[in-house]
């Protein structure tokens, strides 16, 4: 009988849990979110599909040396490609939500800055590389051809404009066709059996297309009757408020790339390859709050202009579902890491299995950091943003210094997943403001799920 009231009771909890869940999917705004996240989606679905097919092929291809010395090129140029994003993305986003009457300004500047910074940190990129790889010229020759990337994404606020729309779909649209243009190409270079740098000309290119891609979509826009302009005072605006996220942007790309250049220089290519391969399985569900996340910052702006405990709740969700699809991903990834390496890359990469096991678990502290940084972008705190990162890259590089000429890959591994547990999570605790935060991702973490809030 007491088994039979307990199935009851259950059975009663879950029925009112899906209707919850299913009543706050019904609103005008969520099925816009929805459908936003959809098309993202279907993107990174297809490039986690086609693109991890040929990923993998080109990893076996090349192997884990020239694997970790192409992955060094990439994690070098990323580093010092943050410096030109300057900050902007979600600054540029909020303020067209909150001001579209200033929509040809903001975007109008928001160009010109991207791509006076994308020229001026690709001039500085070449004599920096040359001073620390004068010893290897491929590693600088590769970096020189892989950072002319830097300027095509200068095109970038053309995507923040669809963001503010909630219409990334033509985003989708031009990534996806980029992607899959230059997969196909990747294909014909490993049957002709081409050199490294043409797999860099290829990255490149897909950039490049991409860029084009957008400003394509854009034109085709019913945006005629506006005028795109620069102003110096909108200028001054936005990189006041974006000055922090530049920094906390170095701070996340040092911490997240810098231990691929430091396995690199310390324990060798080879190294760096079977770490490269870990990282490229356990960054594969990385997207998810990537797209999730700029889909919901409009609402979560508008939403905490008009009532701030619902926006907690909102947080709370958002906190709820991030935790809930990483541990799907990262406990049967973490008991089968020893399979997937060899099946998936083949034997070569056997030794990548312990970091793929470590590694999976900072994606979900690497979720959780940017579910939080909506919170700190409505609530204009960005400064927030930098002390933590500048918290989680102070103890990535200590700890990498200290362990990886003694443990290599395996000791990276365990650095990123300490520091990112600390930037993202850990830091809420000293800090007045981010209390709240940290206890609601405490309860994320600790499954006392509570399905309260909607978009």
């Amino acid at each position: 009988m007491k088994f039979l009231e307990f199935t009851t009771s259950l059975q009663q909890k879950l029925n009112l849990i899906f209707n919850n869940i299913q009543s706050k999917l019904q609103g005008p705004t969520t099925q816009k979110i929805l459908a936003n996240i959809g098309w993202l989606t279907i993107e990174r679905l297809l490039r986690m599909g086609l693109g991890f097919g040929v990923g993998v092929w080109v990893s076996r291809y090349l192997g884990p040396e020239k694997l970790g010395l192409y992955s060094y090129a990439i994690a070098f140029v990323t580093i010092f490609g943050t410096v030109a994003t300057l900050g902007l993305e979600r600054i540029v986003v909020r303020d067209l939500v909150r001001f579209p009457e200033r929509e040809d300004r903001l975007l109008g500047t928001a160009l010109i800055l991207k791509f006076l910074a994308a020229i001026i940190t690709y001039l500085l990129l070449l004599p920096f590389s040359y001073f620390l790889n004068s010893g290897n010229p491929e590693a600088h020759f590769l970096i020189g051809i892989v950072g002319i990337g830097i300027v095509f994404q200068s095109l970038d606020p053309i995507d923040f404009w669809f963001q503010s729309k909630v219409q990334s779909k033509y985003t989708a649209y031009a990534k996806s066709a980029a992607f899959t243009l230059i997969s196909f190409i990747k294909i014909l270079l490993i049957i002709f059996n081409a050199p490294l740098t043409m797999f860099a000309w290829a990255g490149v290119a897909e950039v490049g297309i991409t860029s084009l891609g957008l400003v394509i979509a854009y034109l085709r826009m019913d945006t005629t009757s506006k005028k795109l302009s620069y102003c110096y005072t909108t200028a001054r605006h936005l990189l006041k408020d974006s000055s922090p996220f530049i920094l906390s942007g170095l701070m996340i790309m040092i911490y997240m790339r810098i231990d691929q250049i430091m396995v690199t220089r310390i324990s060798g290519e080879y190294e760096a390859g079977l770490y490269s391969a870990a990282v490229v399985i356990a960054e594969a569900w990385n997207f998810v709050p990537l797209i999730v996340v700029p889909s919901v910052l409009p609402n979560m702006v508008t939403t905490l202009a008009n009532n701030e405990e619902f926006f907690y709740q909102k947080m709370q969700f958002l906190y709820n579902a991030i935790a809930a699809f990483f541990y799907a991903i990262a406990i049967p990834t973490t008991l089968l890491s020893g399979w997937i390496m060899p099946t998936i890359f083949g034997a070569d990469y056997a030794d990548a299995s312990p970091m793929l096991a470590v590694l999976i678990w900072s994606s979900l502290f690497l979720g959780l950091g940017i579910a939080r940084s909506s919170f700190l972008t409505a609530k204009n705190w960005a400064y927030l943003h930098f002390l933590a990162m500048a918290s989680g890259c102070v103890i990535n590089l200590s700890l990498n210094f200290a362990f990886i000429p003694a443990f290599g890959g395996l000791a990276a591994a365990v650095t990123t997943l300490i520091s990112y547990g600390f930037a993202a999570y850990l830091s809420c605790f000293f800090s007045k403001k981010l209390i709240r935060n940290g206890q609601m991702m405490t309860a994320a973490l600790s499954f006392r799920w509570r399905w309260r809030g909607n978009f």
